[in-house]
């Protein structure tokens, strides 16, 4: 069963989460920050993972702290979760509308960092959220999963619809690459690993 726990506390925050990359779309996510909640939801039901998180962190100074570790250990718990990467697509791919929004991300196993964030003109706020918080979650998550991520908005102008179509869009090209595929022997790459 390829699901994992992982605990991190700092000096700035206290984040506990689960995630099991073979469930079914269930979540249980406990945050200071509501946007954040509101994407993670959305990311485990697209992506079909169970993921659990409680975090606690300063958003008496602001968002940053919390979501950036956040992001930490959810790349930490996914890098864990896909283990030696045996039988995995490795890559994942998907576009998804949200109205007004089209975006696109796809994404590699590679064990290699990279955060390509191709999303202009947000606005800065959606209710209290920062939303240059986004691509600083993303940026954790690659390097400590080891993803290689590219995110492109295509089209849109509500900063709402083009960030919760990145969360979608994300947990349904994870799904595609952490996908066990039993025509693969080994791992998905001619250097034998990963």
């Amino acid at each position: 069963m390829r699901q994992v726990t992982i605990d991190r506390q700092t000096s700035e925050t206290e984040i506990r989460l689960n995630i099991n990359l073979d469930g079914n779309g269930k979540s249980n996510i406990d945050t200071p920050v509501p946007f954040l909640n509101h994407m993670l939801d959305l990311f485990t039901r697209h992506g079909l993972f169970d993921l659990e998180i409680e975090a606690n962190g300063d958003v008496e100074i602001d968002d940053h702290h919390t979501v950036e570790d956040i992001g930490i250990v959810l790349g930490q718990a996914i890098k864990k979760a896909v283990g030696d990467k045996a039988g995995i697509n490795r890559y994942g791919n998907e576009f998804v509308p949200m109205d007004d929004a089209l975006l696109h991300v796809v994404l590699d196993l590679s064990g290699r960092y990279y955060l390509n964030f191709e999303v202009e003109e947000l606005k800065e706020k959606v209710g209290d959220f920062d939303t240059e918080l986004v691509e600083e979650f993303f940026r954790a998550v690659a390097f400590n999963a080891g993803l290689n991520i590219h995110i492109r908005k295509l089209a849109g102008y509500n900063t709402h619809h083009i960030i919760e179509g990145i969360f979608k869009s994300f947990g349904r090209s994870l799904s595609k690459a952490v996908t066990i595929n039993d025509r693969i022997t080994g791992v998905m790459s001619t250097k034998g690993k990963l």
